[in-house]
């Protein structure tokens, strides 16, 4: 069987949660949406149930999974919905949901139904993505809170730059939030993972940690905070063929390592189709039964190269750890010019396997 293994920490998830939650002083949404970020959305949400005040997911699709795999708690689409019609199922299941555009607030006024609804209204403070423009929040207030089948609502917005500690971004975008729900009733929810570990003095009712959840450092630098973080993703495979080439000798695809002096060359089970950069740079850092290695010519499909030339102990059945505690994902991702965000997601073919504890 191919060797491949993503190593997923379960007990490392709770401790981001609980560390989340700690910073936020109040209640947090887990966000697991897209598979809980390439990690498993049904195992993760499983790992959290016990702990997590409410999950957040993208749309109702992924929602529909996890009650479908037993999940009882609050689950929030981030979303919102996509067309009125989902509004029944959202009743059927008990889904808690964003309304973040004039139509919607007319397809929630307009729904029939004896159940309540759950609303988190969002406003646009900054982001211009999703959400009402603060005159449009306050009307939309006004609205649902008349509505008998509208139960109290979370008011809520997004932080679009709250990982550049230097931006004055979000301390204006808190700001705008605060001027436009004056008055209204409601708890709150600001922070994302980058507010949570950055901005102490931005808070709210709801957190909302994404990436941090999964112990990936969201922040350009670290700090006694996101040394916490503890990573629940590790990404293994094996190597299975050794070859030894001389001076001059290229490896891979277009050549793109030479070898400068000769040079004992692994190859590692693992490549981007699995979710590991394509482009990922002669001397990207690896380790290899534990100790540093190296990445070597381009990363192909299925395969990637790495230098054993210093190891001479390590050979075919020696472990390749391509993130985890070392390399971190954060570390990695800007080597090979992607997101920290992206490296995870899109993590595909591999088995993964669950520890708990």
């Amino acid at each position: 069987m191919r060797p491949a293994r993503a190593l997923i920490d379960l007990d490392a998830l709770r401790s981001n949660y609980r560390l989340a939650r700690e910073l936020g002083g109040g209640k947090a949404v887990a966000v697991i949406k897209a598979d809980a970020y390439g990690h498993g959305a049904v195992r993760c949400a499983r790992a959290l149930q016990t702990e997590a005040d409410a999950f957040g997911v993208a749309c109702i699709e992924e929602a529909l999974e996890l009650r479908a795999a037993g999940i009882t708690g609050p689950i929030l689409l981030l979303e919102g919905f996509f067309d009125a019609d989902e509004l029944p199922l959202i009743v059927e299941h008990d889904l808690w949901f964003a309304v973040g555009a004039p139509w919607q607030v007319e397809a929630v006024a307009a729904f029939p139904t004896t159940a309540t609804l759950t609303v988190w209204l969002k406003l646009d403070s900054g982001m211009h993505r999703l959400g009402l423009w603060p005159d449009e929040f306050r009307a939309a207030h006004a609205t649902l809170s008349a509505l008998a089948h509208v139960g109290p609502m979370v008011l809520m917005t997004h932080m679009a730059r709250a990982d550049e500690l230097d931006s004055p971004r979000t301390r204006e975008q808190a700001d705008v939030f605060a001027a436009a729900i004056e008055g209204l009733t409601g708890q709150t929810s600001l922070c994302n993972s980058p507010a949570l570990l950055g901005w102490p003095e931005v808070r709210s009712d709801w957190v909302r940690p994404g990436l941090m959840l999964y112990g990936i450092n969201p922040m350009p630098a670290h700090t006694a905070l996101t040394e916490r973080l503890r990573p629940v993703m590790t990404m293994r495979s094996k190597i299975f063929a050794v070859r030894d080439i001389a001076v001059g000798e290229p490896v891979g695809y277009g050549a793109r390592f030479v070898a400068q002096r000769p040079t004992r060359v692994g190859v590692v089970a693992l490549g981007y189709a699995d979710g590991y950069p394509q482009f990922a740079p002669n001397g990207t850092p690896v380790r290899i039964d534990g100790q540093p290695g190296i990445v070597i010519g381009r990363v192909s499909m299925d395969m990637l190269t790495v230098d054993l030339t210093h190891l001479p102990q390590a050979g075919i059945g020696s472990t390749v750890t391509l993130w985890g505690d070392a390399p971190r994902i954060e570390a990695l991702a800007p080597l090979c010019g992607v997101s920290a965000y992206q490296l995870p997601c899109g993590v595909k073919r591999v088995v993964r396997e669950y520890a708990d504890g």
